[in-house]
């Protein structure tokens, strides 16, 4: 699958997108005080859905790469229009973000690559457009989360290594590395991550996607979890 489509096909979108994604089984792991461990697969999957599906169809971003050994996950993002990056390195989430921006840049050098958390399931494309936009005035610029503690877009100029640093407080880790931190109204859509139920919530406030709304009452909504 790693050959497939690349997204989107307006010419004028010239950014690349490295999205990870653990194994489904593993995934959100944090929201087991809102969902059972049969629920949280399946948000996960619907988050990284809504995340991608924006992701596509934002007209700054030329294509969507997701980083993932899940066949489940990999089958469905793949018909997005996602292509998929298998994770080889297998050595936790820096090690497959720097590894499919280097897949990225074998098929195009001299692409400038952000990388984009898979579960920001309120993701608006005119909202990410305005991200990338402000990204493109720095050799490397991140995006802090709504908590201001970790990053959920980290992005690196043409000829520029990457140099992930997520997890935990990760804010920290970009500022000290040299990347610049976006500062931003209005663009709480990019910022709004999904770990606990109170996140889970407060994207539900803001607006998730058709496939995170529909998940979200059928499961968590009818568990009594999320919605409590």
């Amino acid at each position: 699958m790693e050959g497939g489509p690349a997204t989107n096909a307006d010419p004028t979108g010239s950014w690349s997108l490295v999205v990870p994604l653990k194994p489904l089984v593993r995934a959100k792991s944090r929201l087991a005080g809102a969902a059972g461990p049969l629920v949280r697969p399946r948000l996960a999957l619907a988050f990284a859905q809504d995340t991608v599906a924006a992701a596509v169809a934002c007209p700054a971003v030329r294509d969507v790469s997701v980083v993932t050994d899940d066949p489940v996950a990999a089958l469905t993002l793949g018909a997005l229009g996602a292509r998929i990056v298998p994770d080889a390195p297998a050595a936790g989430l820096n090690a497959a973000l720097a590894y499919g921006a280097r897949a990225v840049r074998l098929r195009r050098p001299g692409a400038p690559v952000a990388t984009l958390n898979a579960d920001l399931p309120a993701l608006r494309p005119e909202e990410l457009s305005r991200v990338l936009a402000a990204a493109s005035e720095f050799p490397r610029s991140f995006l802090a989360d709504a908590a201001e503690i970790g990053t959920t877009l980290l992005a690196a100029a043409p000829g520029v290594e990457l140099r992930p640093a997520f997890g935990g407080a990760s804010r920290r880790r970009h500022l000290l590395s040299g990347a610049v931190e976006i500062q931003l109204d209005g663009v709480g859509s990019v910022r709004r991550d999904v770990d606990t139920g109170d996140d889970l919530r407060a994207a539900v406030e803001l607006g998730v996607g058709p496939r995170t709304a529909e998940r979200w009452a059928v499961d968590a909504g009818a568990a009594g979890g999320a919605g409590g």
